[in-house]
This record gives structure tokens, C-alpha cells and sequence, in this order.
């Protein structure tokens, strides 16, 4: 759980930093010549699909699905995640290993990465400074739900039980 943290904590903290690019449909590169974090995650092998929000309470999100626990540690020994763990962390590591609490045969798996900044400290330039709060969660498809029109998750992310209607318009025996 520990492990899934840090995990979470670098993907919020490039939430951060990159969202606010995305979301404004600004240059994808990031202030301070940082990488641009959704289109290293697009890149990363496994990676499902990517989104960024941004949140009524300010909060900075990535949404992140994963076909498994693999695709999840392919970004997490990226040079990309790598560079923003050993620039925002201490250096210290899970003596078990990233990951180490979830099933090798875990999958799709959303990961949601979230950070509120306080824009006033953030001039500083002191990111750590400047973080009010940072997440990171994991999370599996339940069975059920459905999708009229589209889905929040991207197609290849399968869920046992999903009615997916396909929006049509009414036939003309209907009207």
C-alpha cells in the first residue's frame, strides 16, 4: 500500500504540473522544461489510455488506466517517472519493491493521481513547498455499469457485465 503511495504521489505531482497545460490546450511541454506527463504515460507499453481534469475543489488529476500490474511498473521504471520521484522524494525506496501488495496477474487497473497546489507558494517555485495535498489510488472495474454513447474508460479496458448501448438516433417506426 505504501508502495502504490509513492507510486501515486509521482504521478500527482506531474498531474500537476502537466494538467493545467492539457486541460488549457496550451504546448504540452511543462513549466521549467519538466516532460510532458500524459504523453509519457500515452507512450508508456500497457498504458490504456490517459486523462486530465481538473477538479471543483482545485484539486489536479490524472487518470491513468493500465492493462496490469506489469504496464503499472513499465511507467514506474520509466526515465520519465524516475526523474520526478528523485526529484520530489527523499530517495528512499520500499525495502519489498514497487507494487510488491498487488497480484502479478492484476488488471486493467485505473490509477488516479491527484495534487492541490497553493498557487501563492507555488511563485516560490518550491514545489514541495507548494503541495497542500497529493494522492495516488488504485483501482479495478467492478462488474455491471453502463455506457451509452461512450465510456469514461477507454474501449480496450474490458469490465465483465458492462451493457454498452450504442447510440443510435430514434427509427422513424418509433416516432
Amino acid at each position: 500500500m505504501k508502495q502504490l503511495r509513492e507510486l501515486g504521489a509521482v504521478l500527482v505531482l506531474a498531474a500537476a504540473i502537466f494538467a493545467p497545460a492539457v486541460i488549457g490546450a496550451q504546448a504540452p511541454a511543462a513549466p521549467g522544461g519538466l516532460p510532458d506527463l500524459v504523453t509519457a504515460l500515452k507512450a508508456t507499453p500497457g498504458v490504456l489510455g490517459v486523462d486530465a481534469a481538473q477538479t471543483i475543489s482545485g484539486k489536479q488529476v490524472i487518470f491513468a488506466w493500465f492493462e496490469n500490474k506489469q504496464a503499472v511498473l513499465n511507467w514506474y521504471n520509466s526515465p520519465v517517472h524516475r526523474q520526478l520521484m528523485n526529484g520530489f522524494s527523499s530517495g528512499g525506496g520500499r525495502p519489498e519493491g514497487p507494487l510488491a501488495g498487488i497480484k502479478d496477474d492484476s488488471g486493467p487497473i485505473l490509477t488516479i493521481a491527484s495534487i492541490t497546489l497553493d498557487r501563492e507558494a507555488m511563485k516560490s517555485g518550491d514545489l514541495k513547498a507548494a503541495t497542500k495535498q497529493i494522492a495516488i489510488e488504485l483501482y479495478a472495474p467492478l462488474p455491471g455499469g453502463l455506457a451509452l454513447g461512450g465510456r469514461f474508460a477507454p474501449s480496450t479496458v474490458k469490465v465483465p457485465g458492462l451493457i454498452d448501448v450504442s447510440a443510435k438516433p430514434p427509427s422513424k417506426d418509433r416516432q
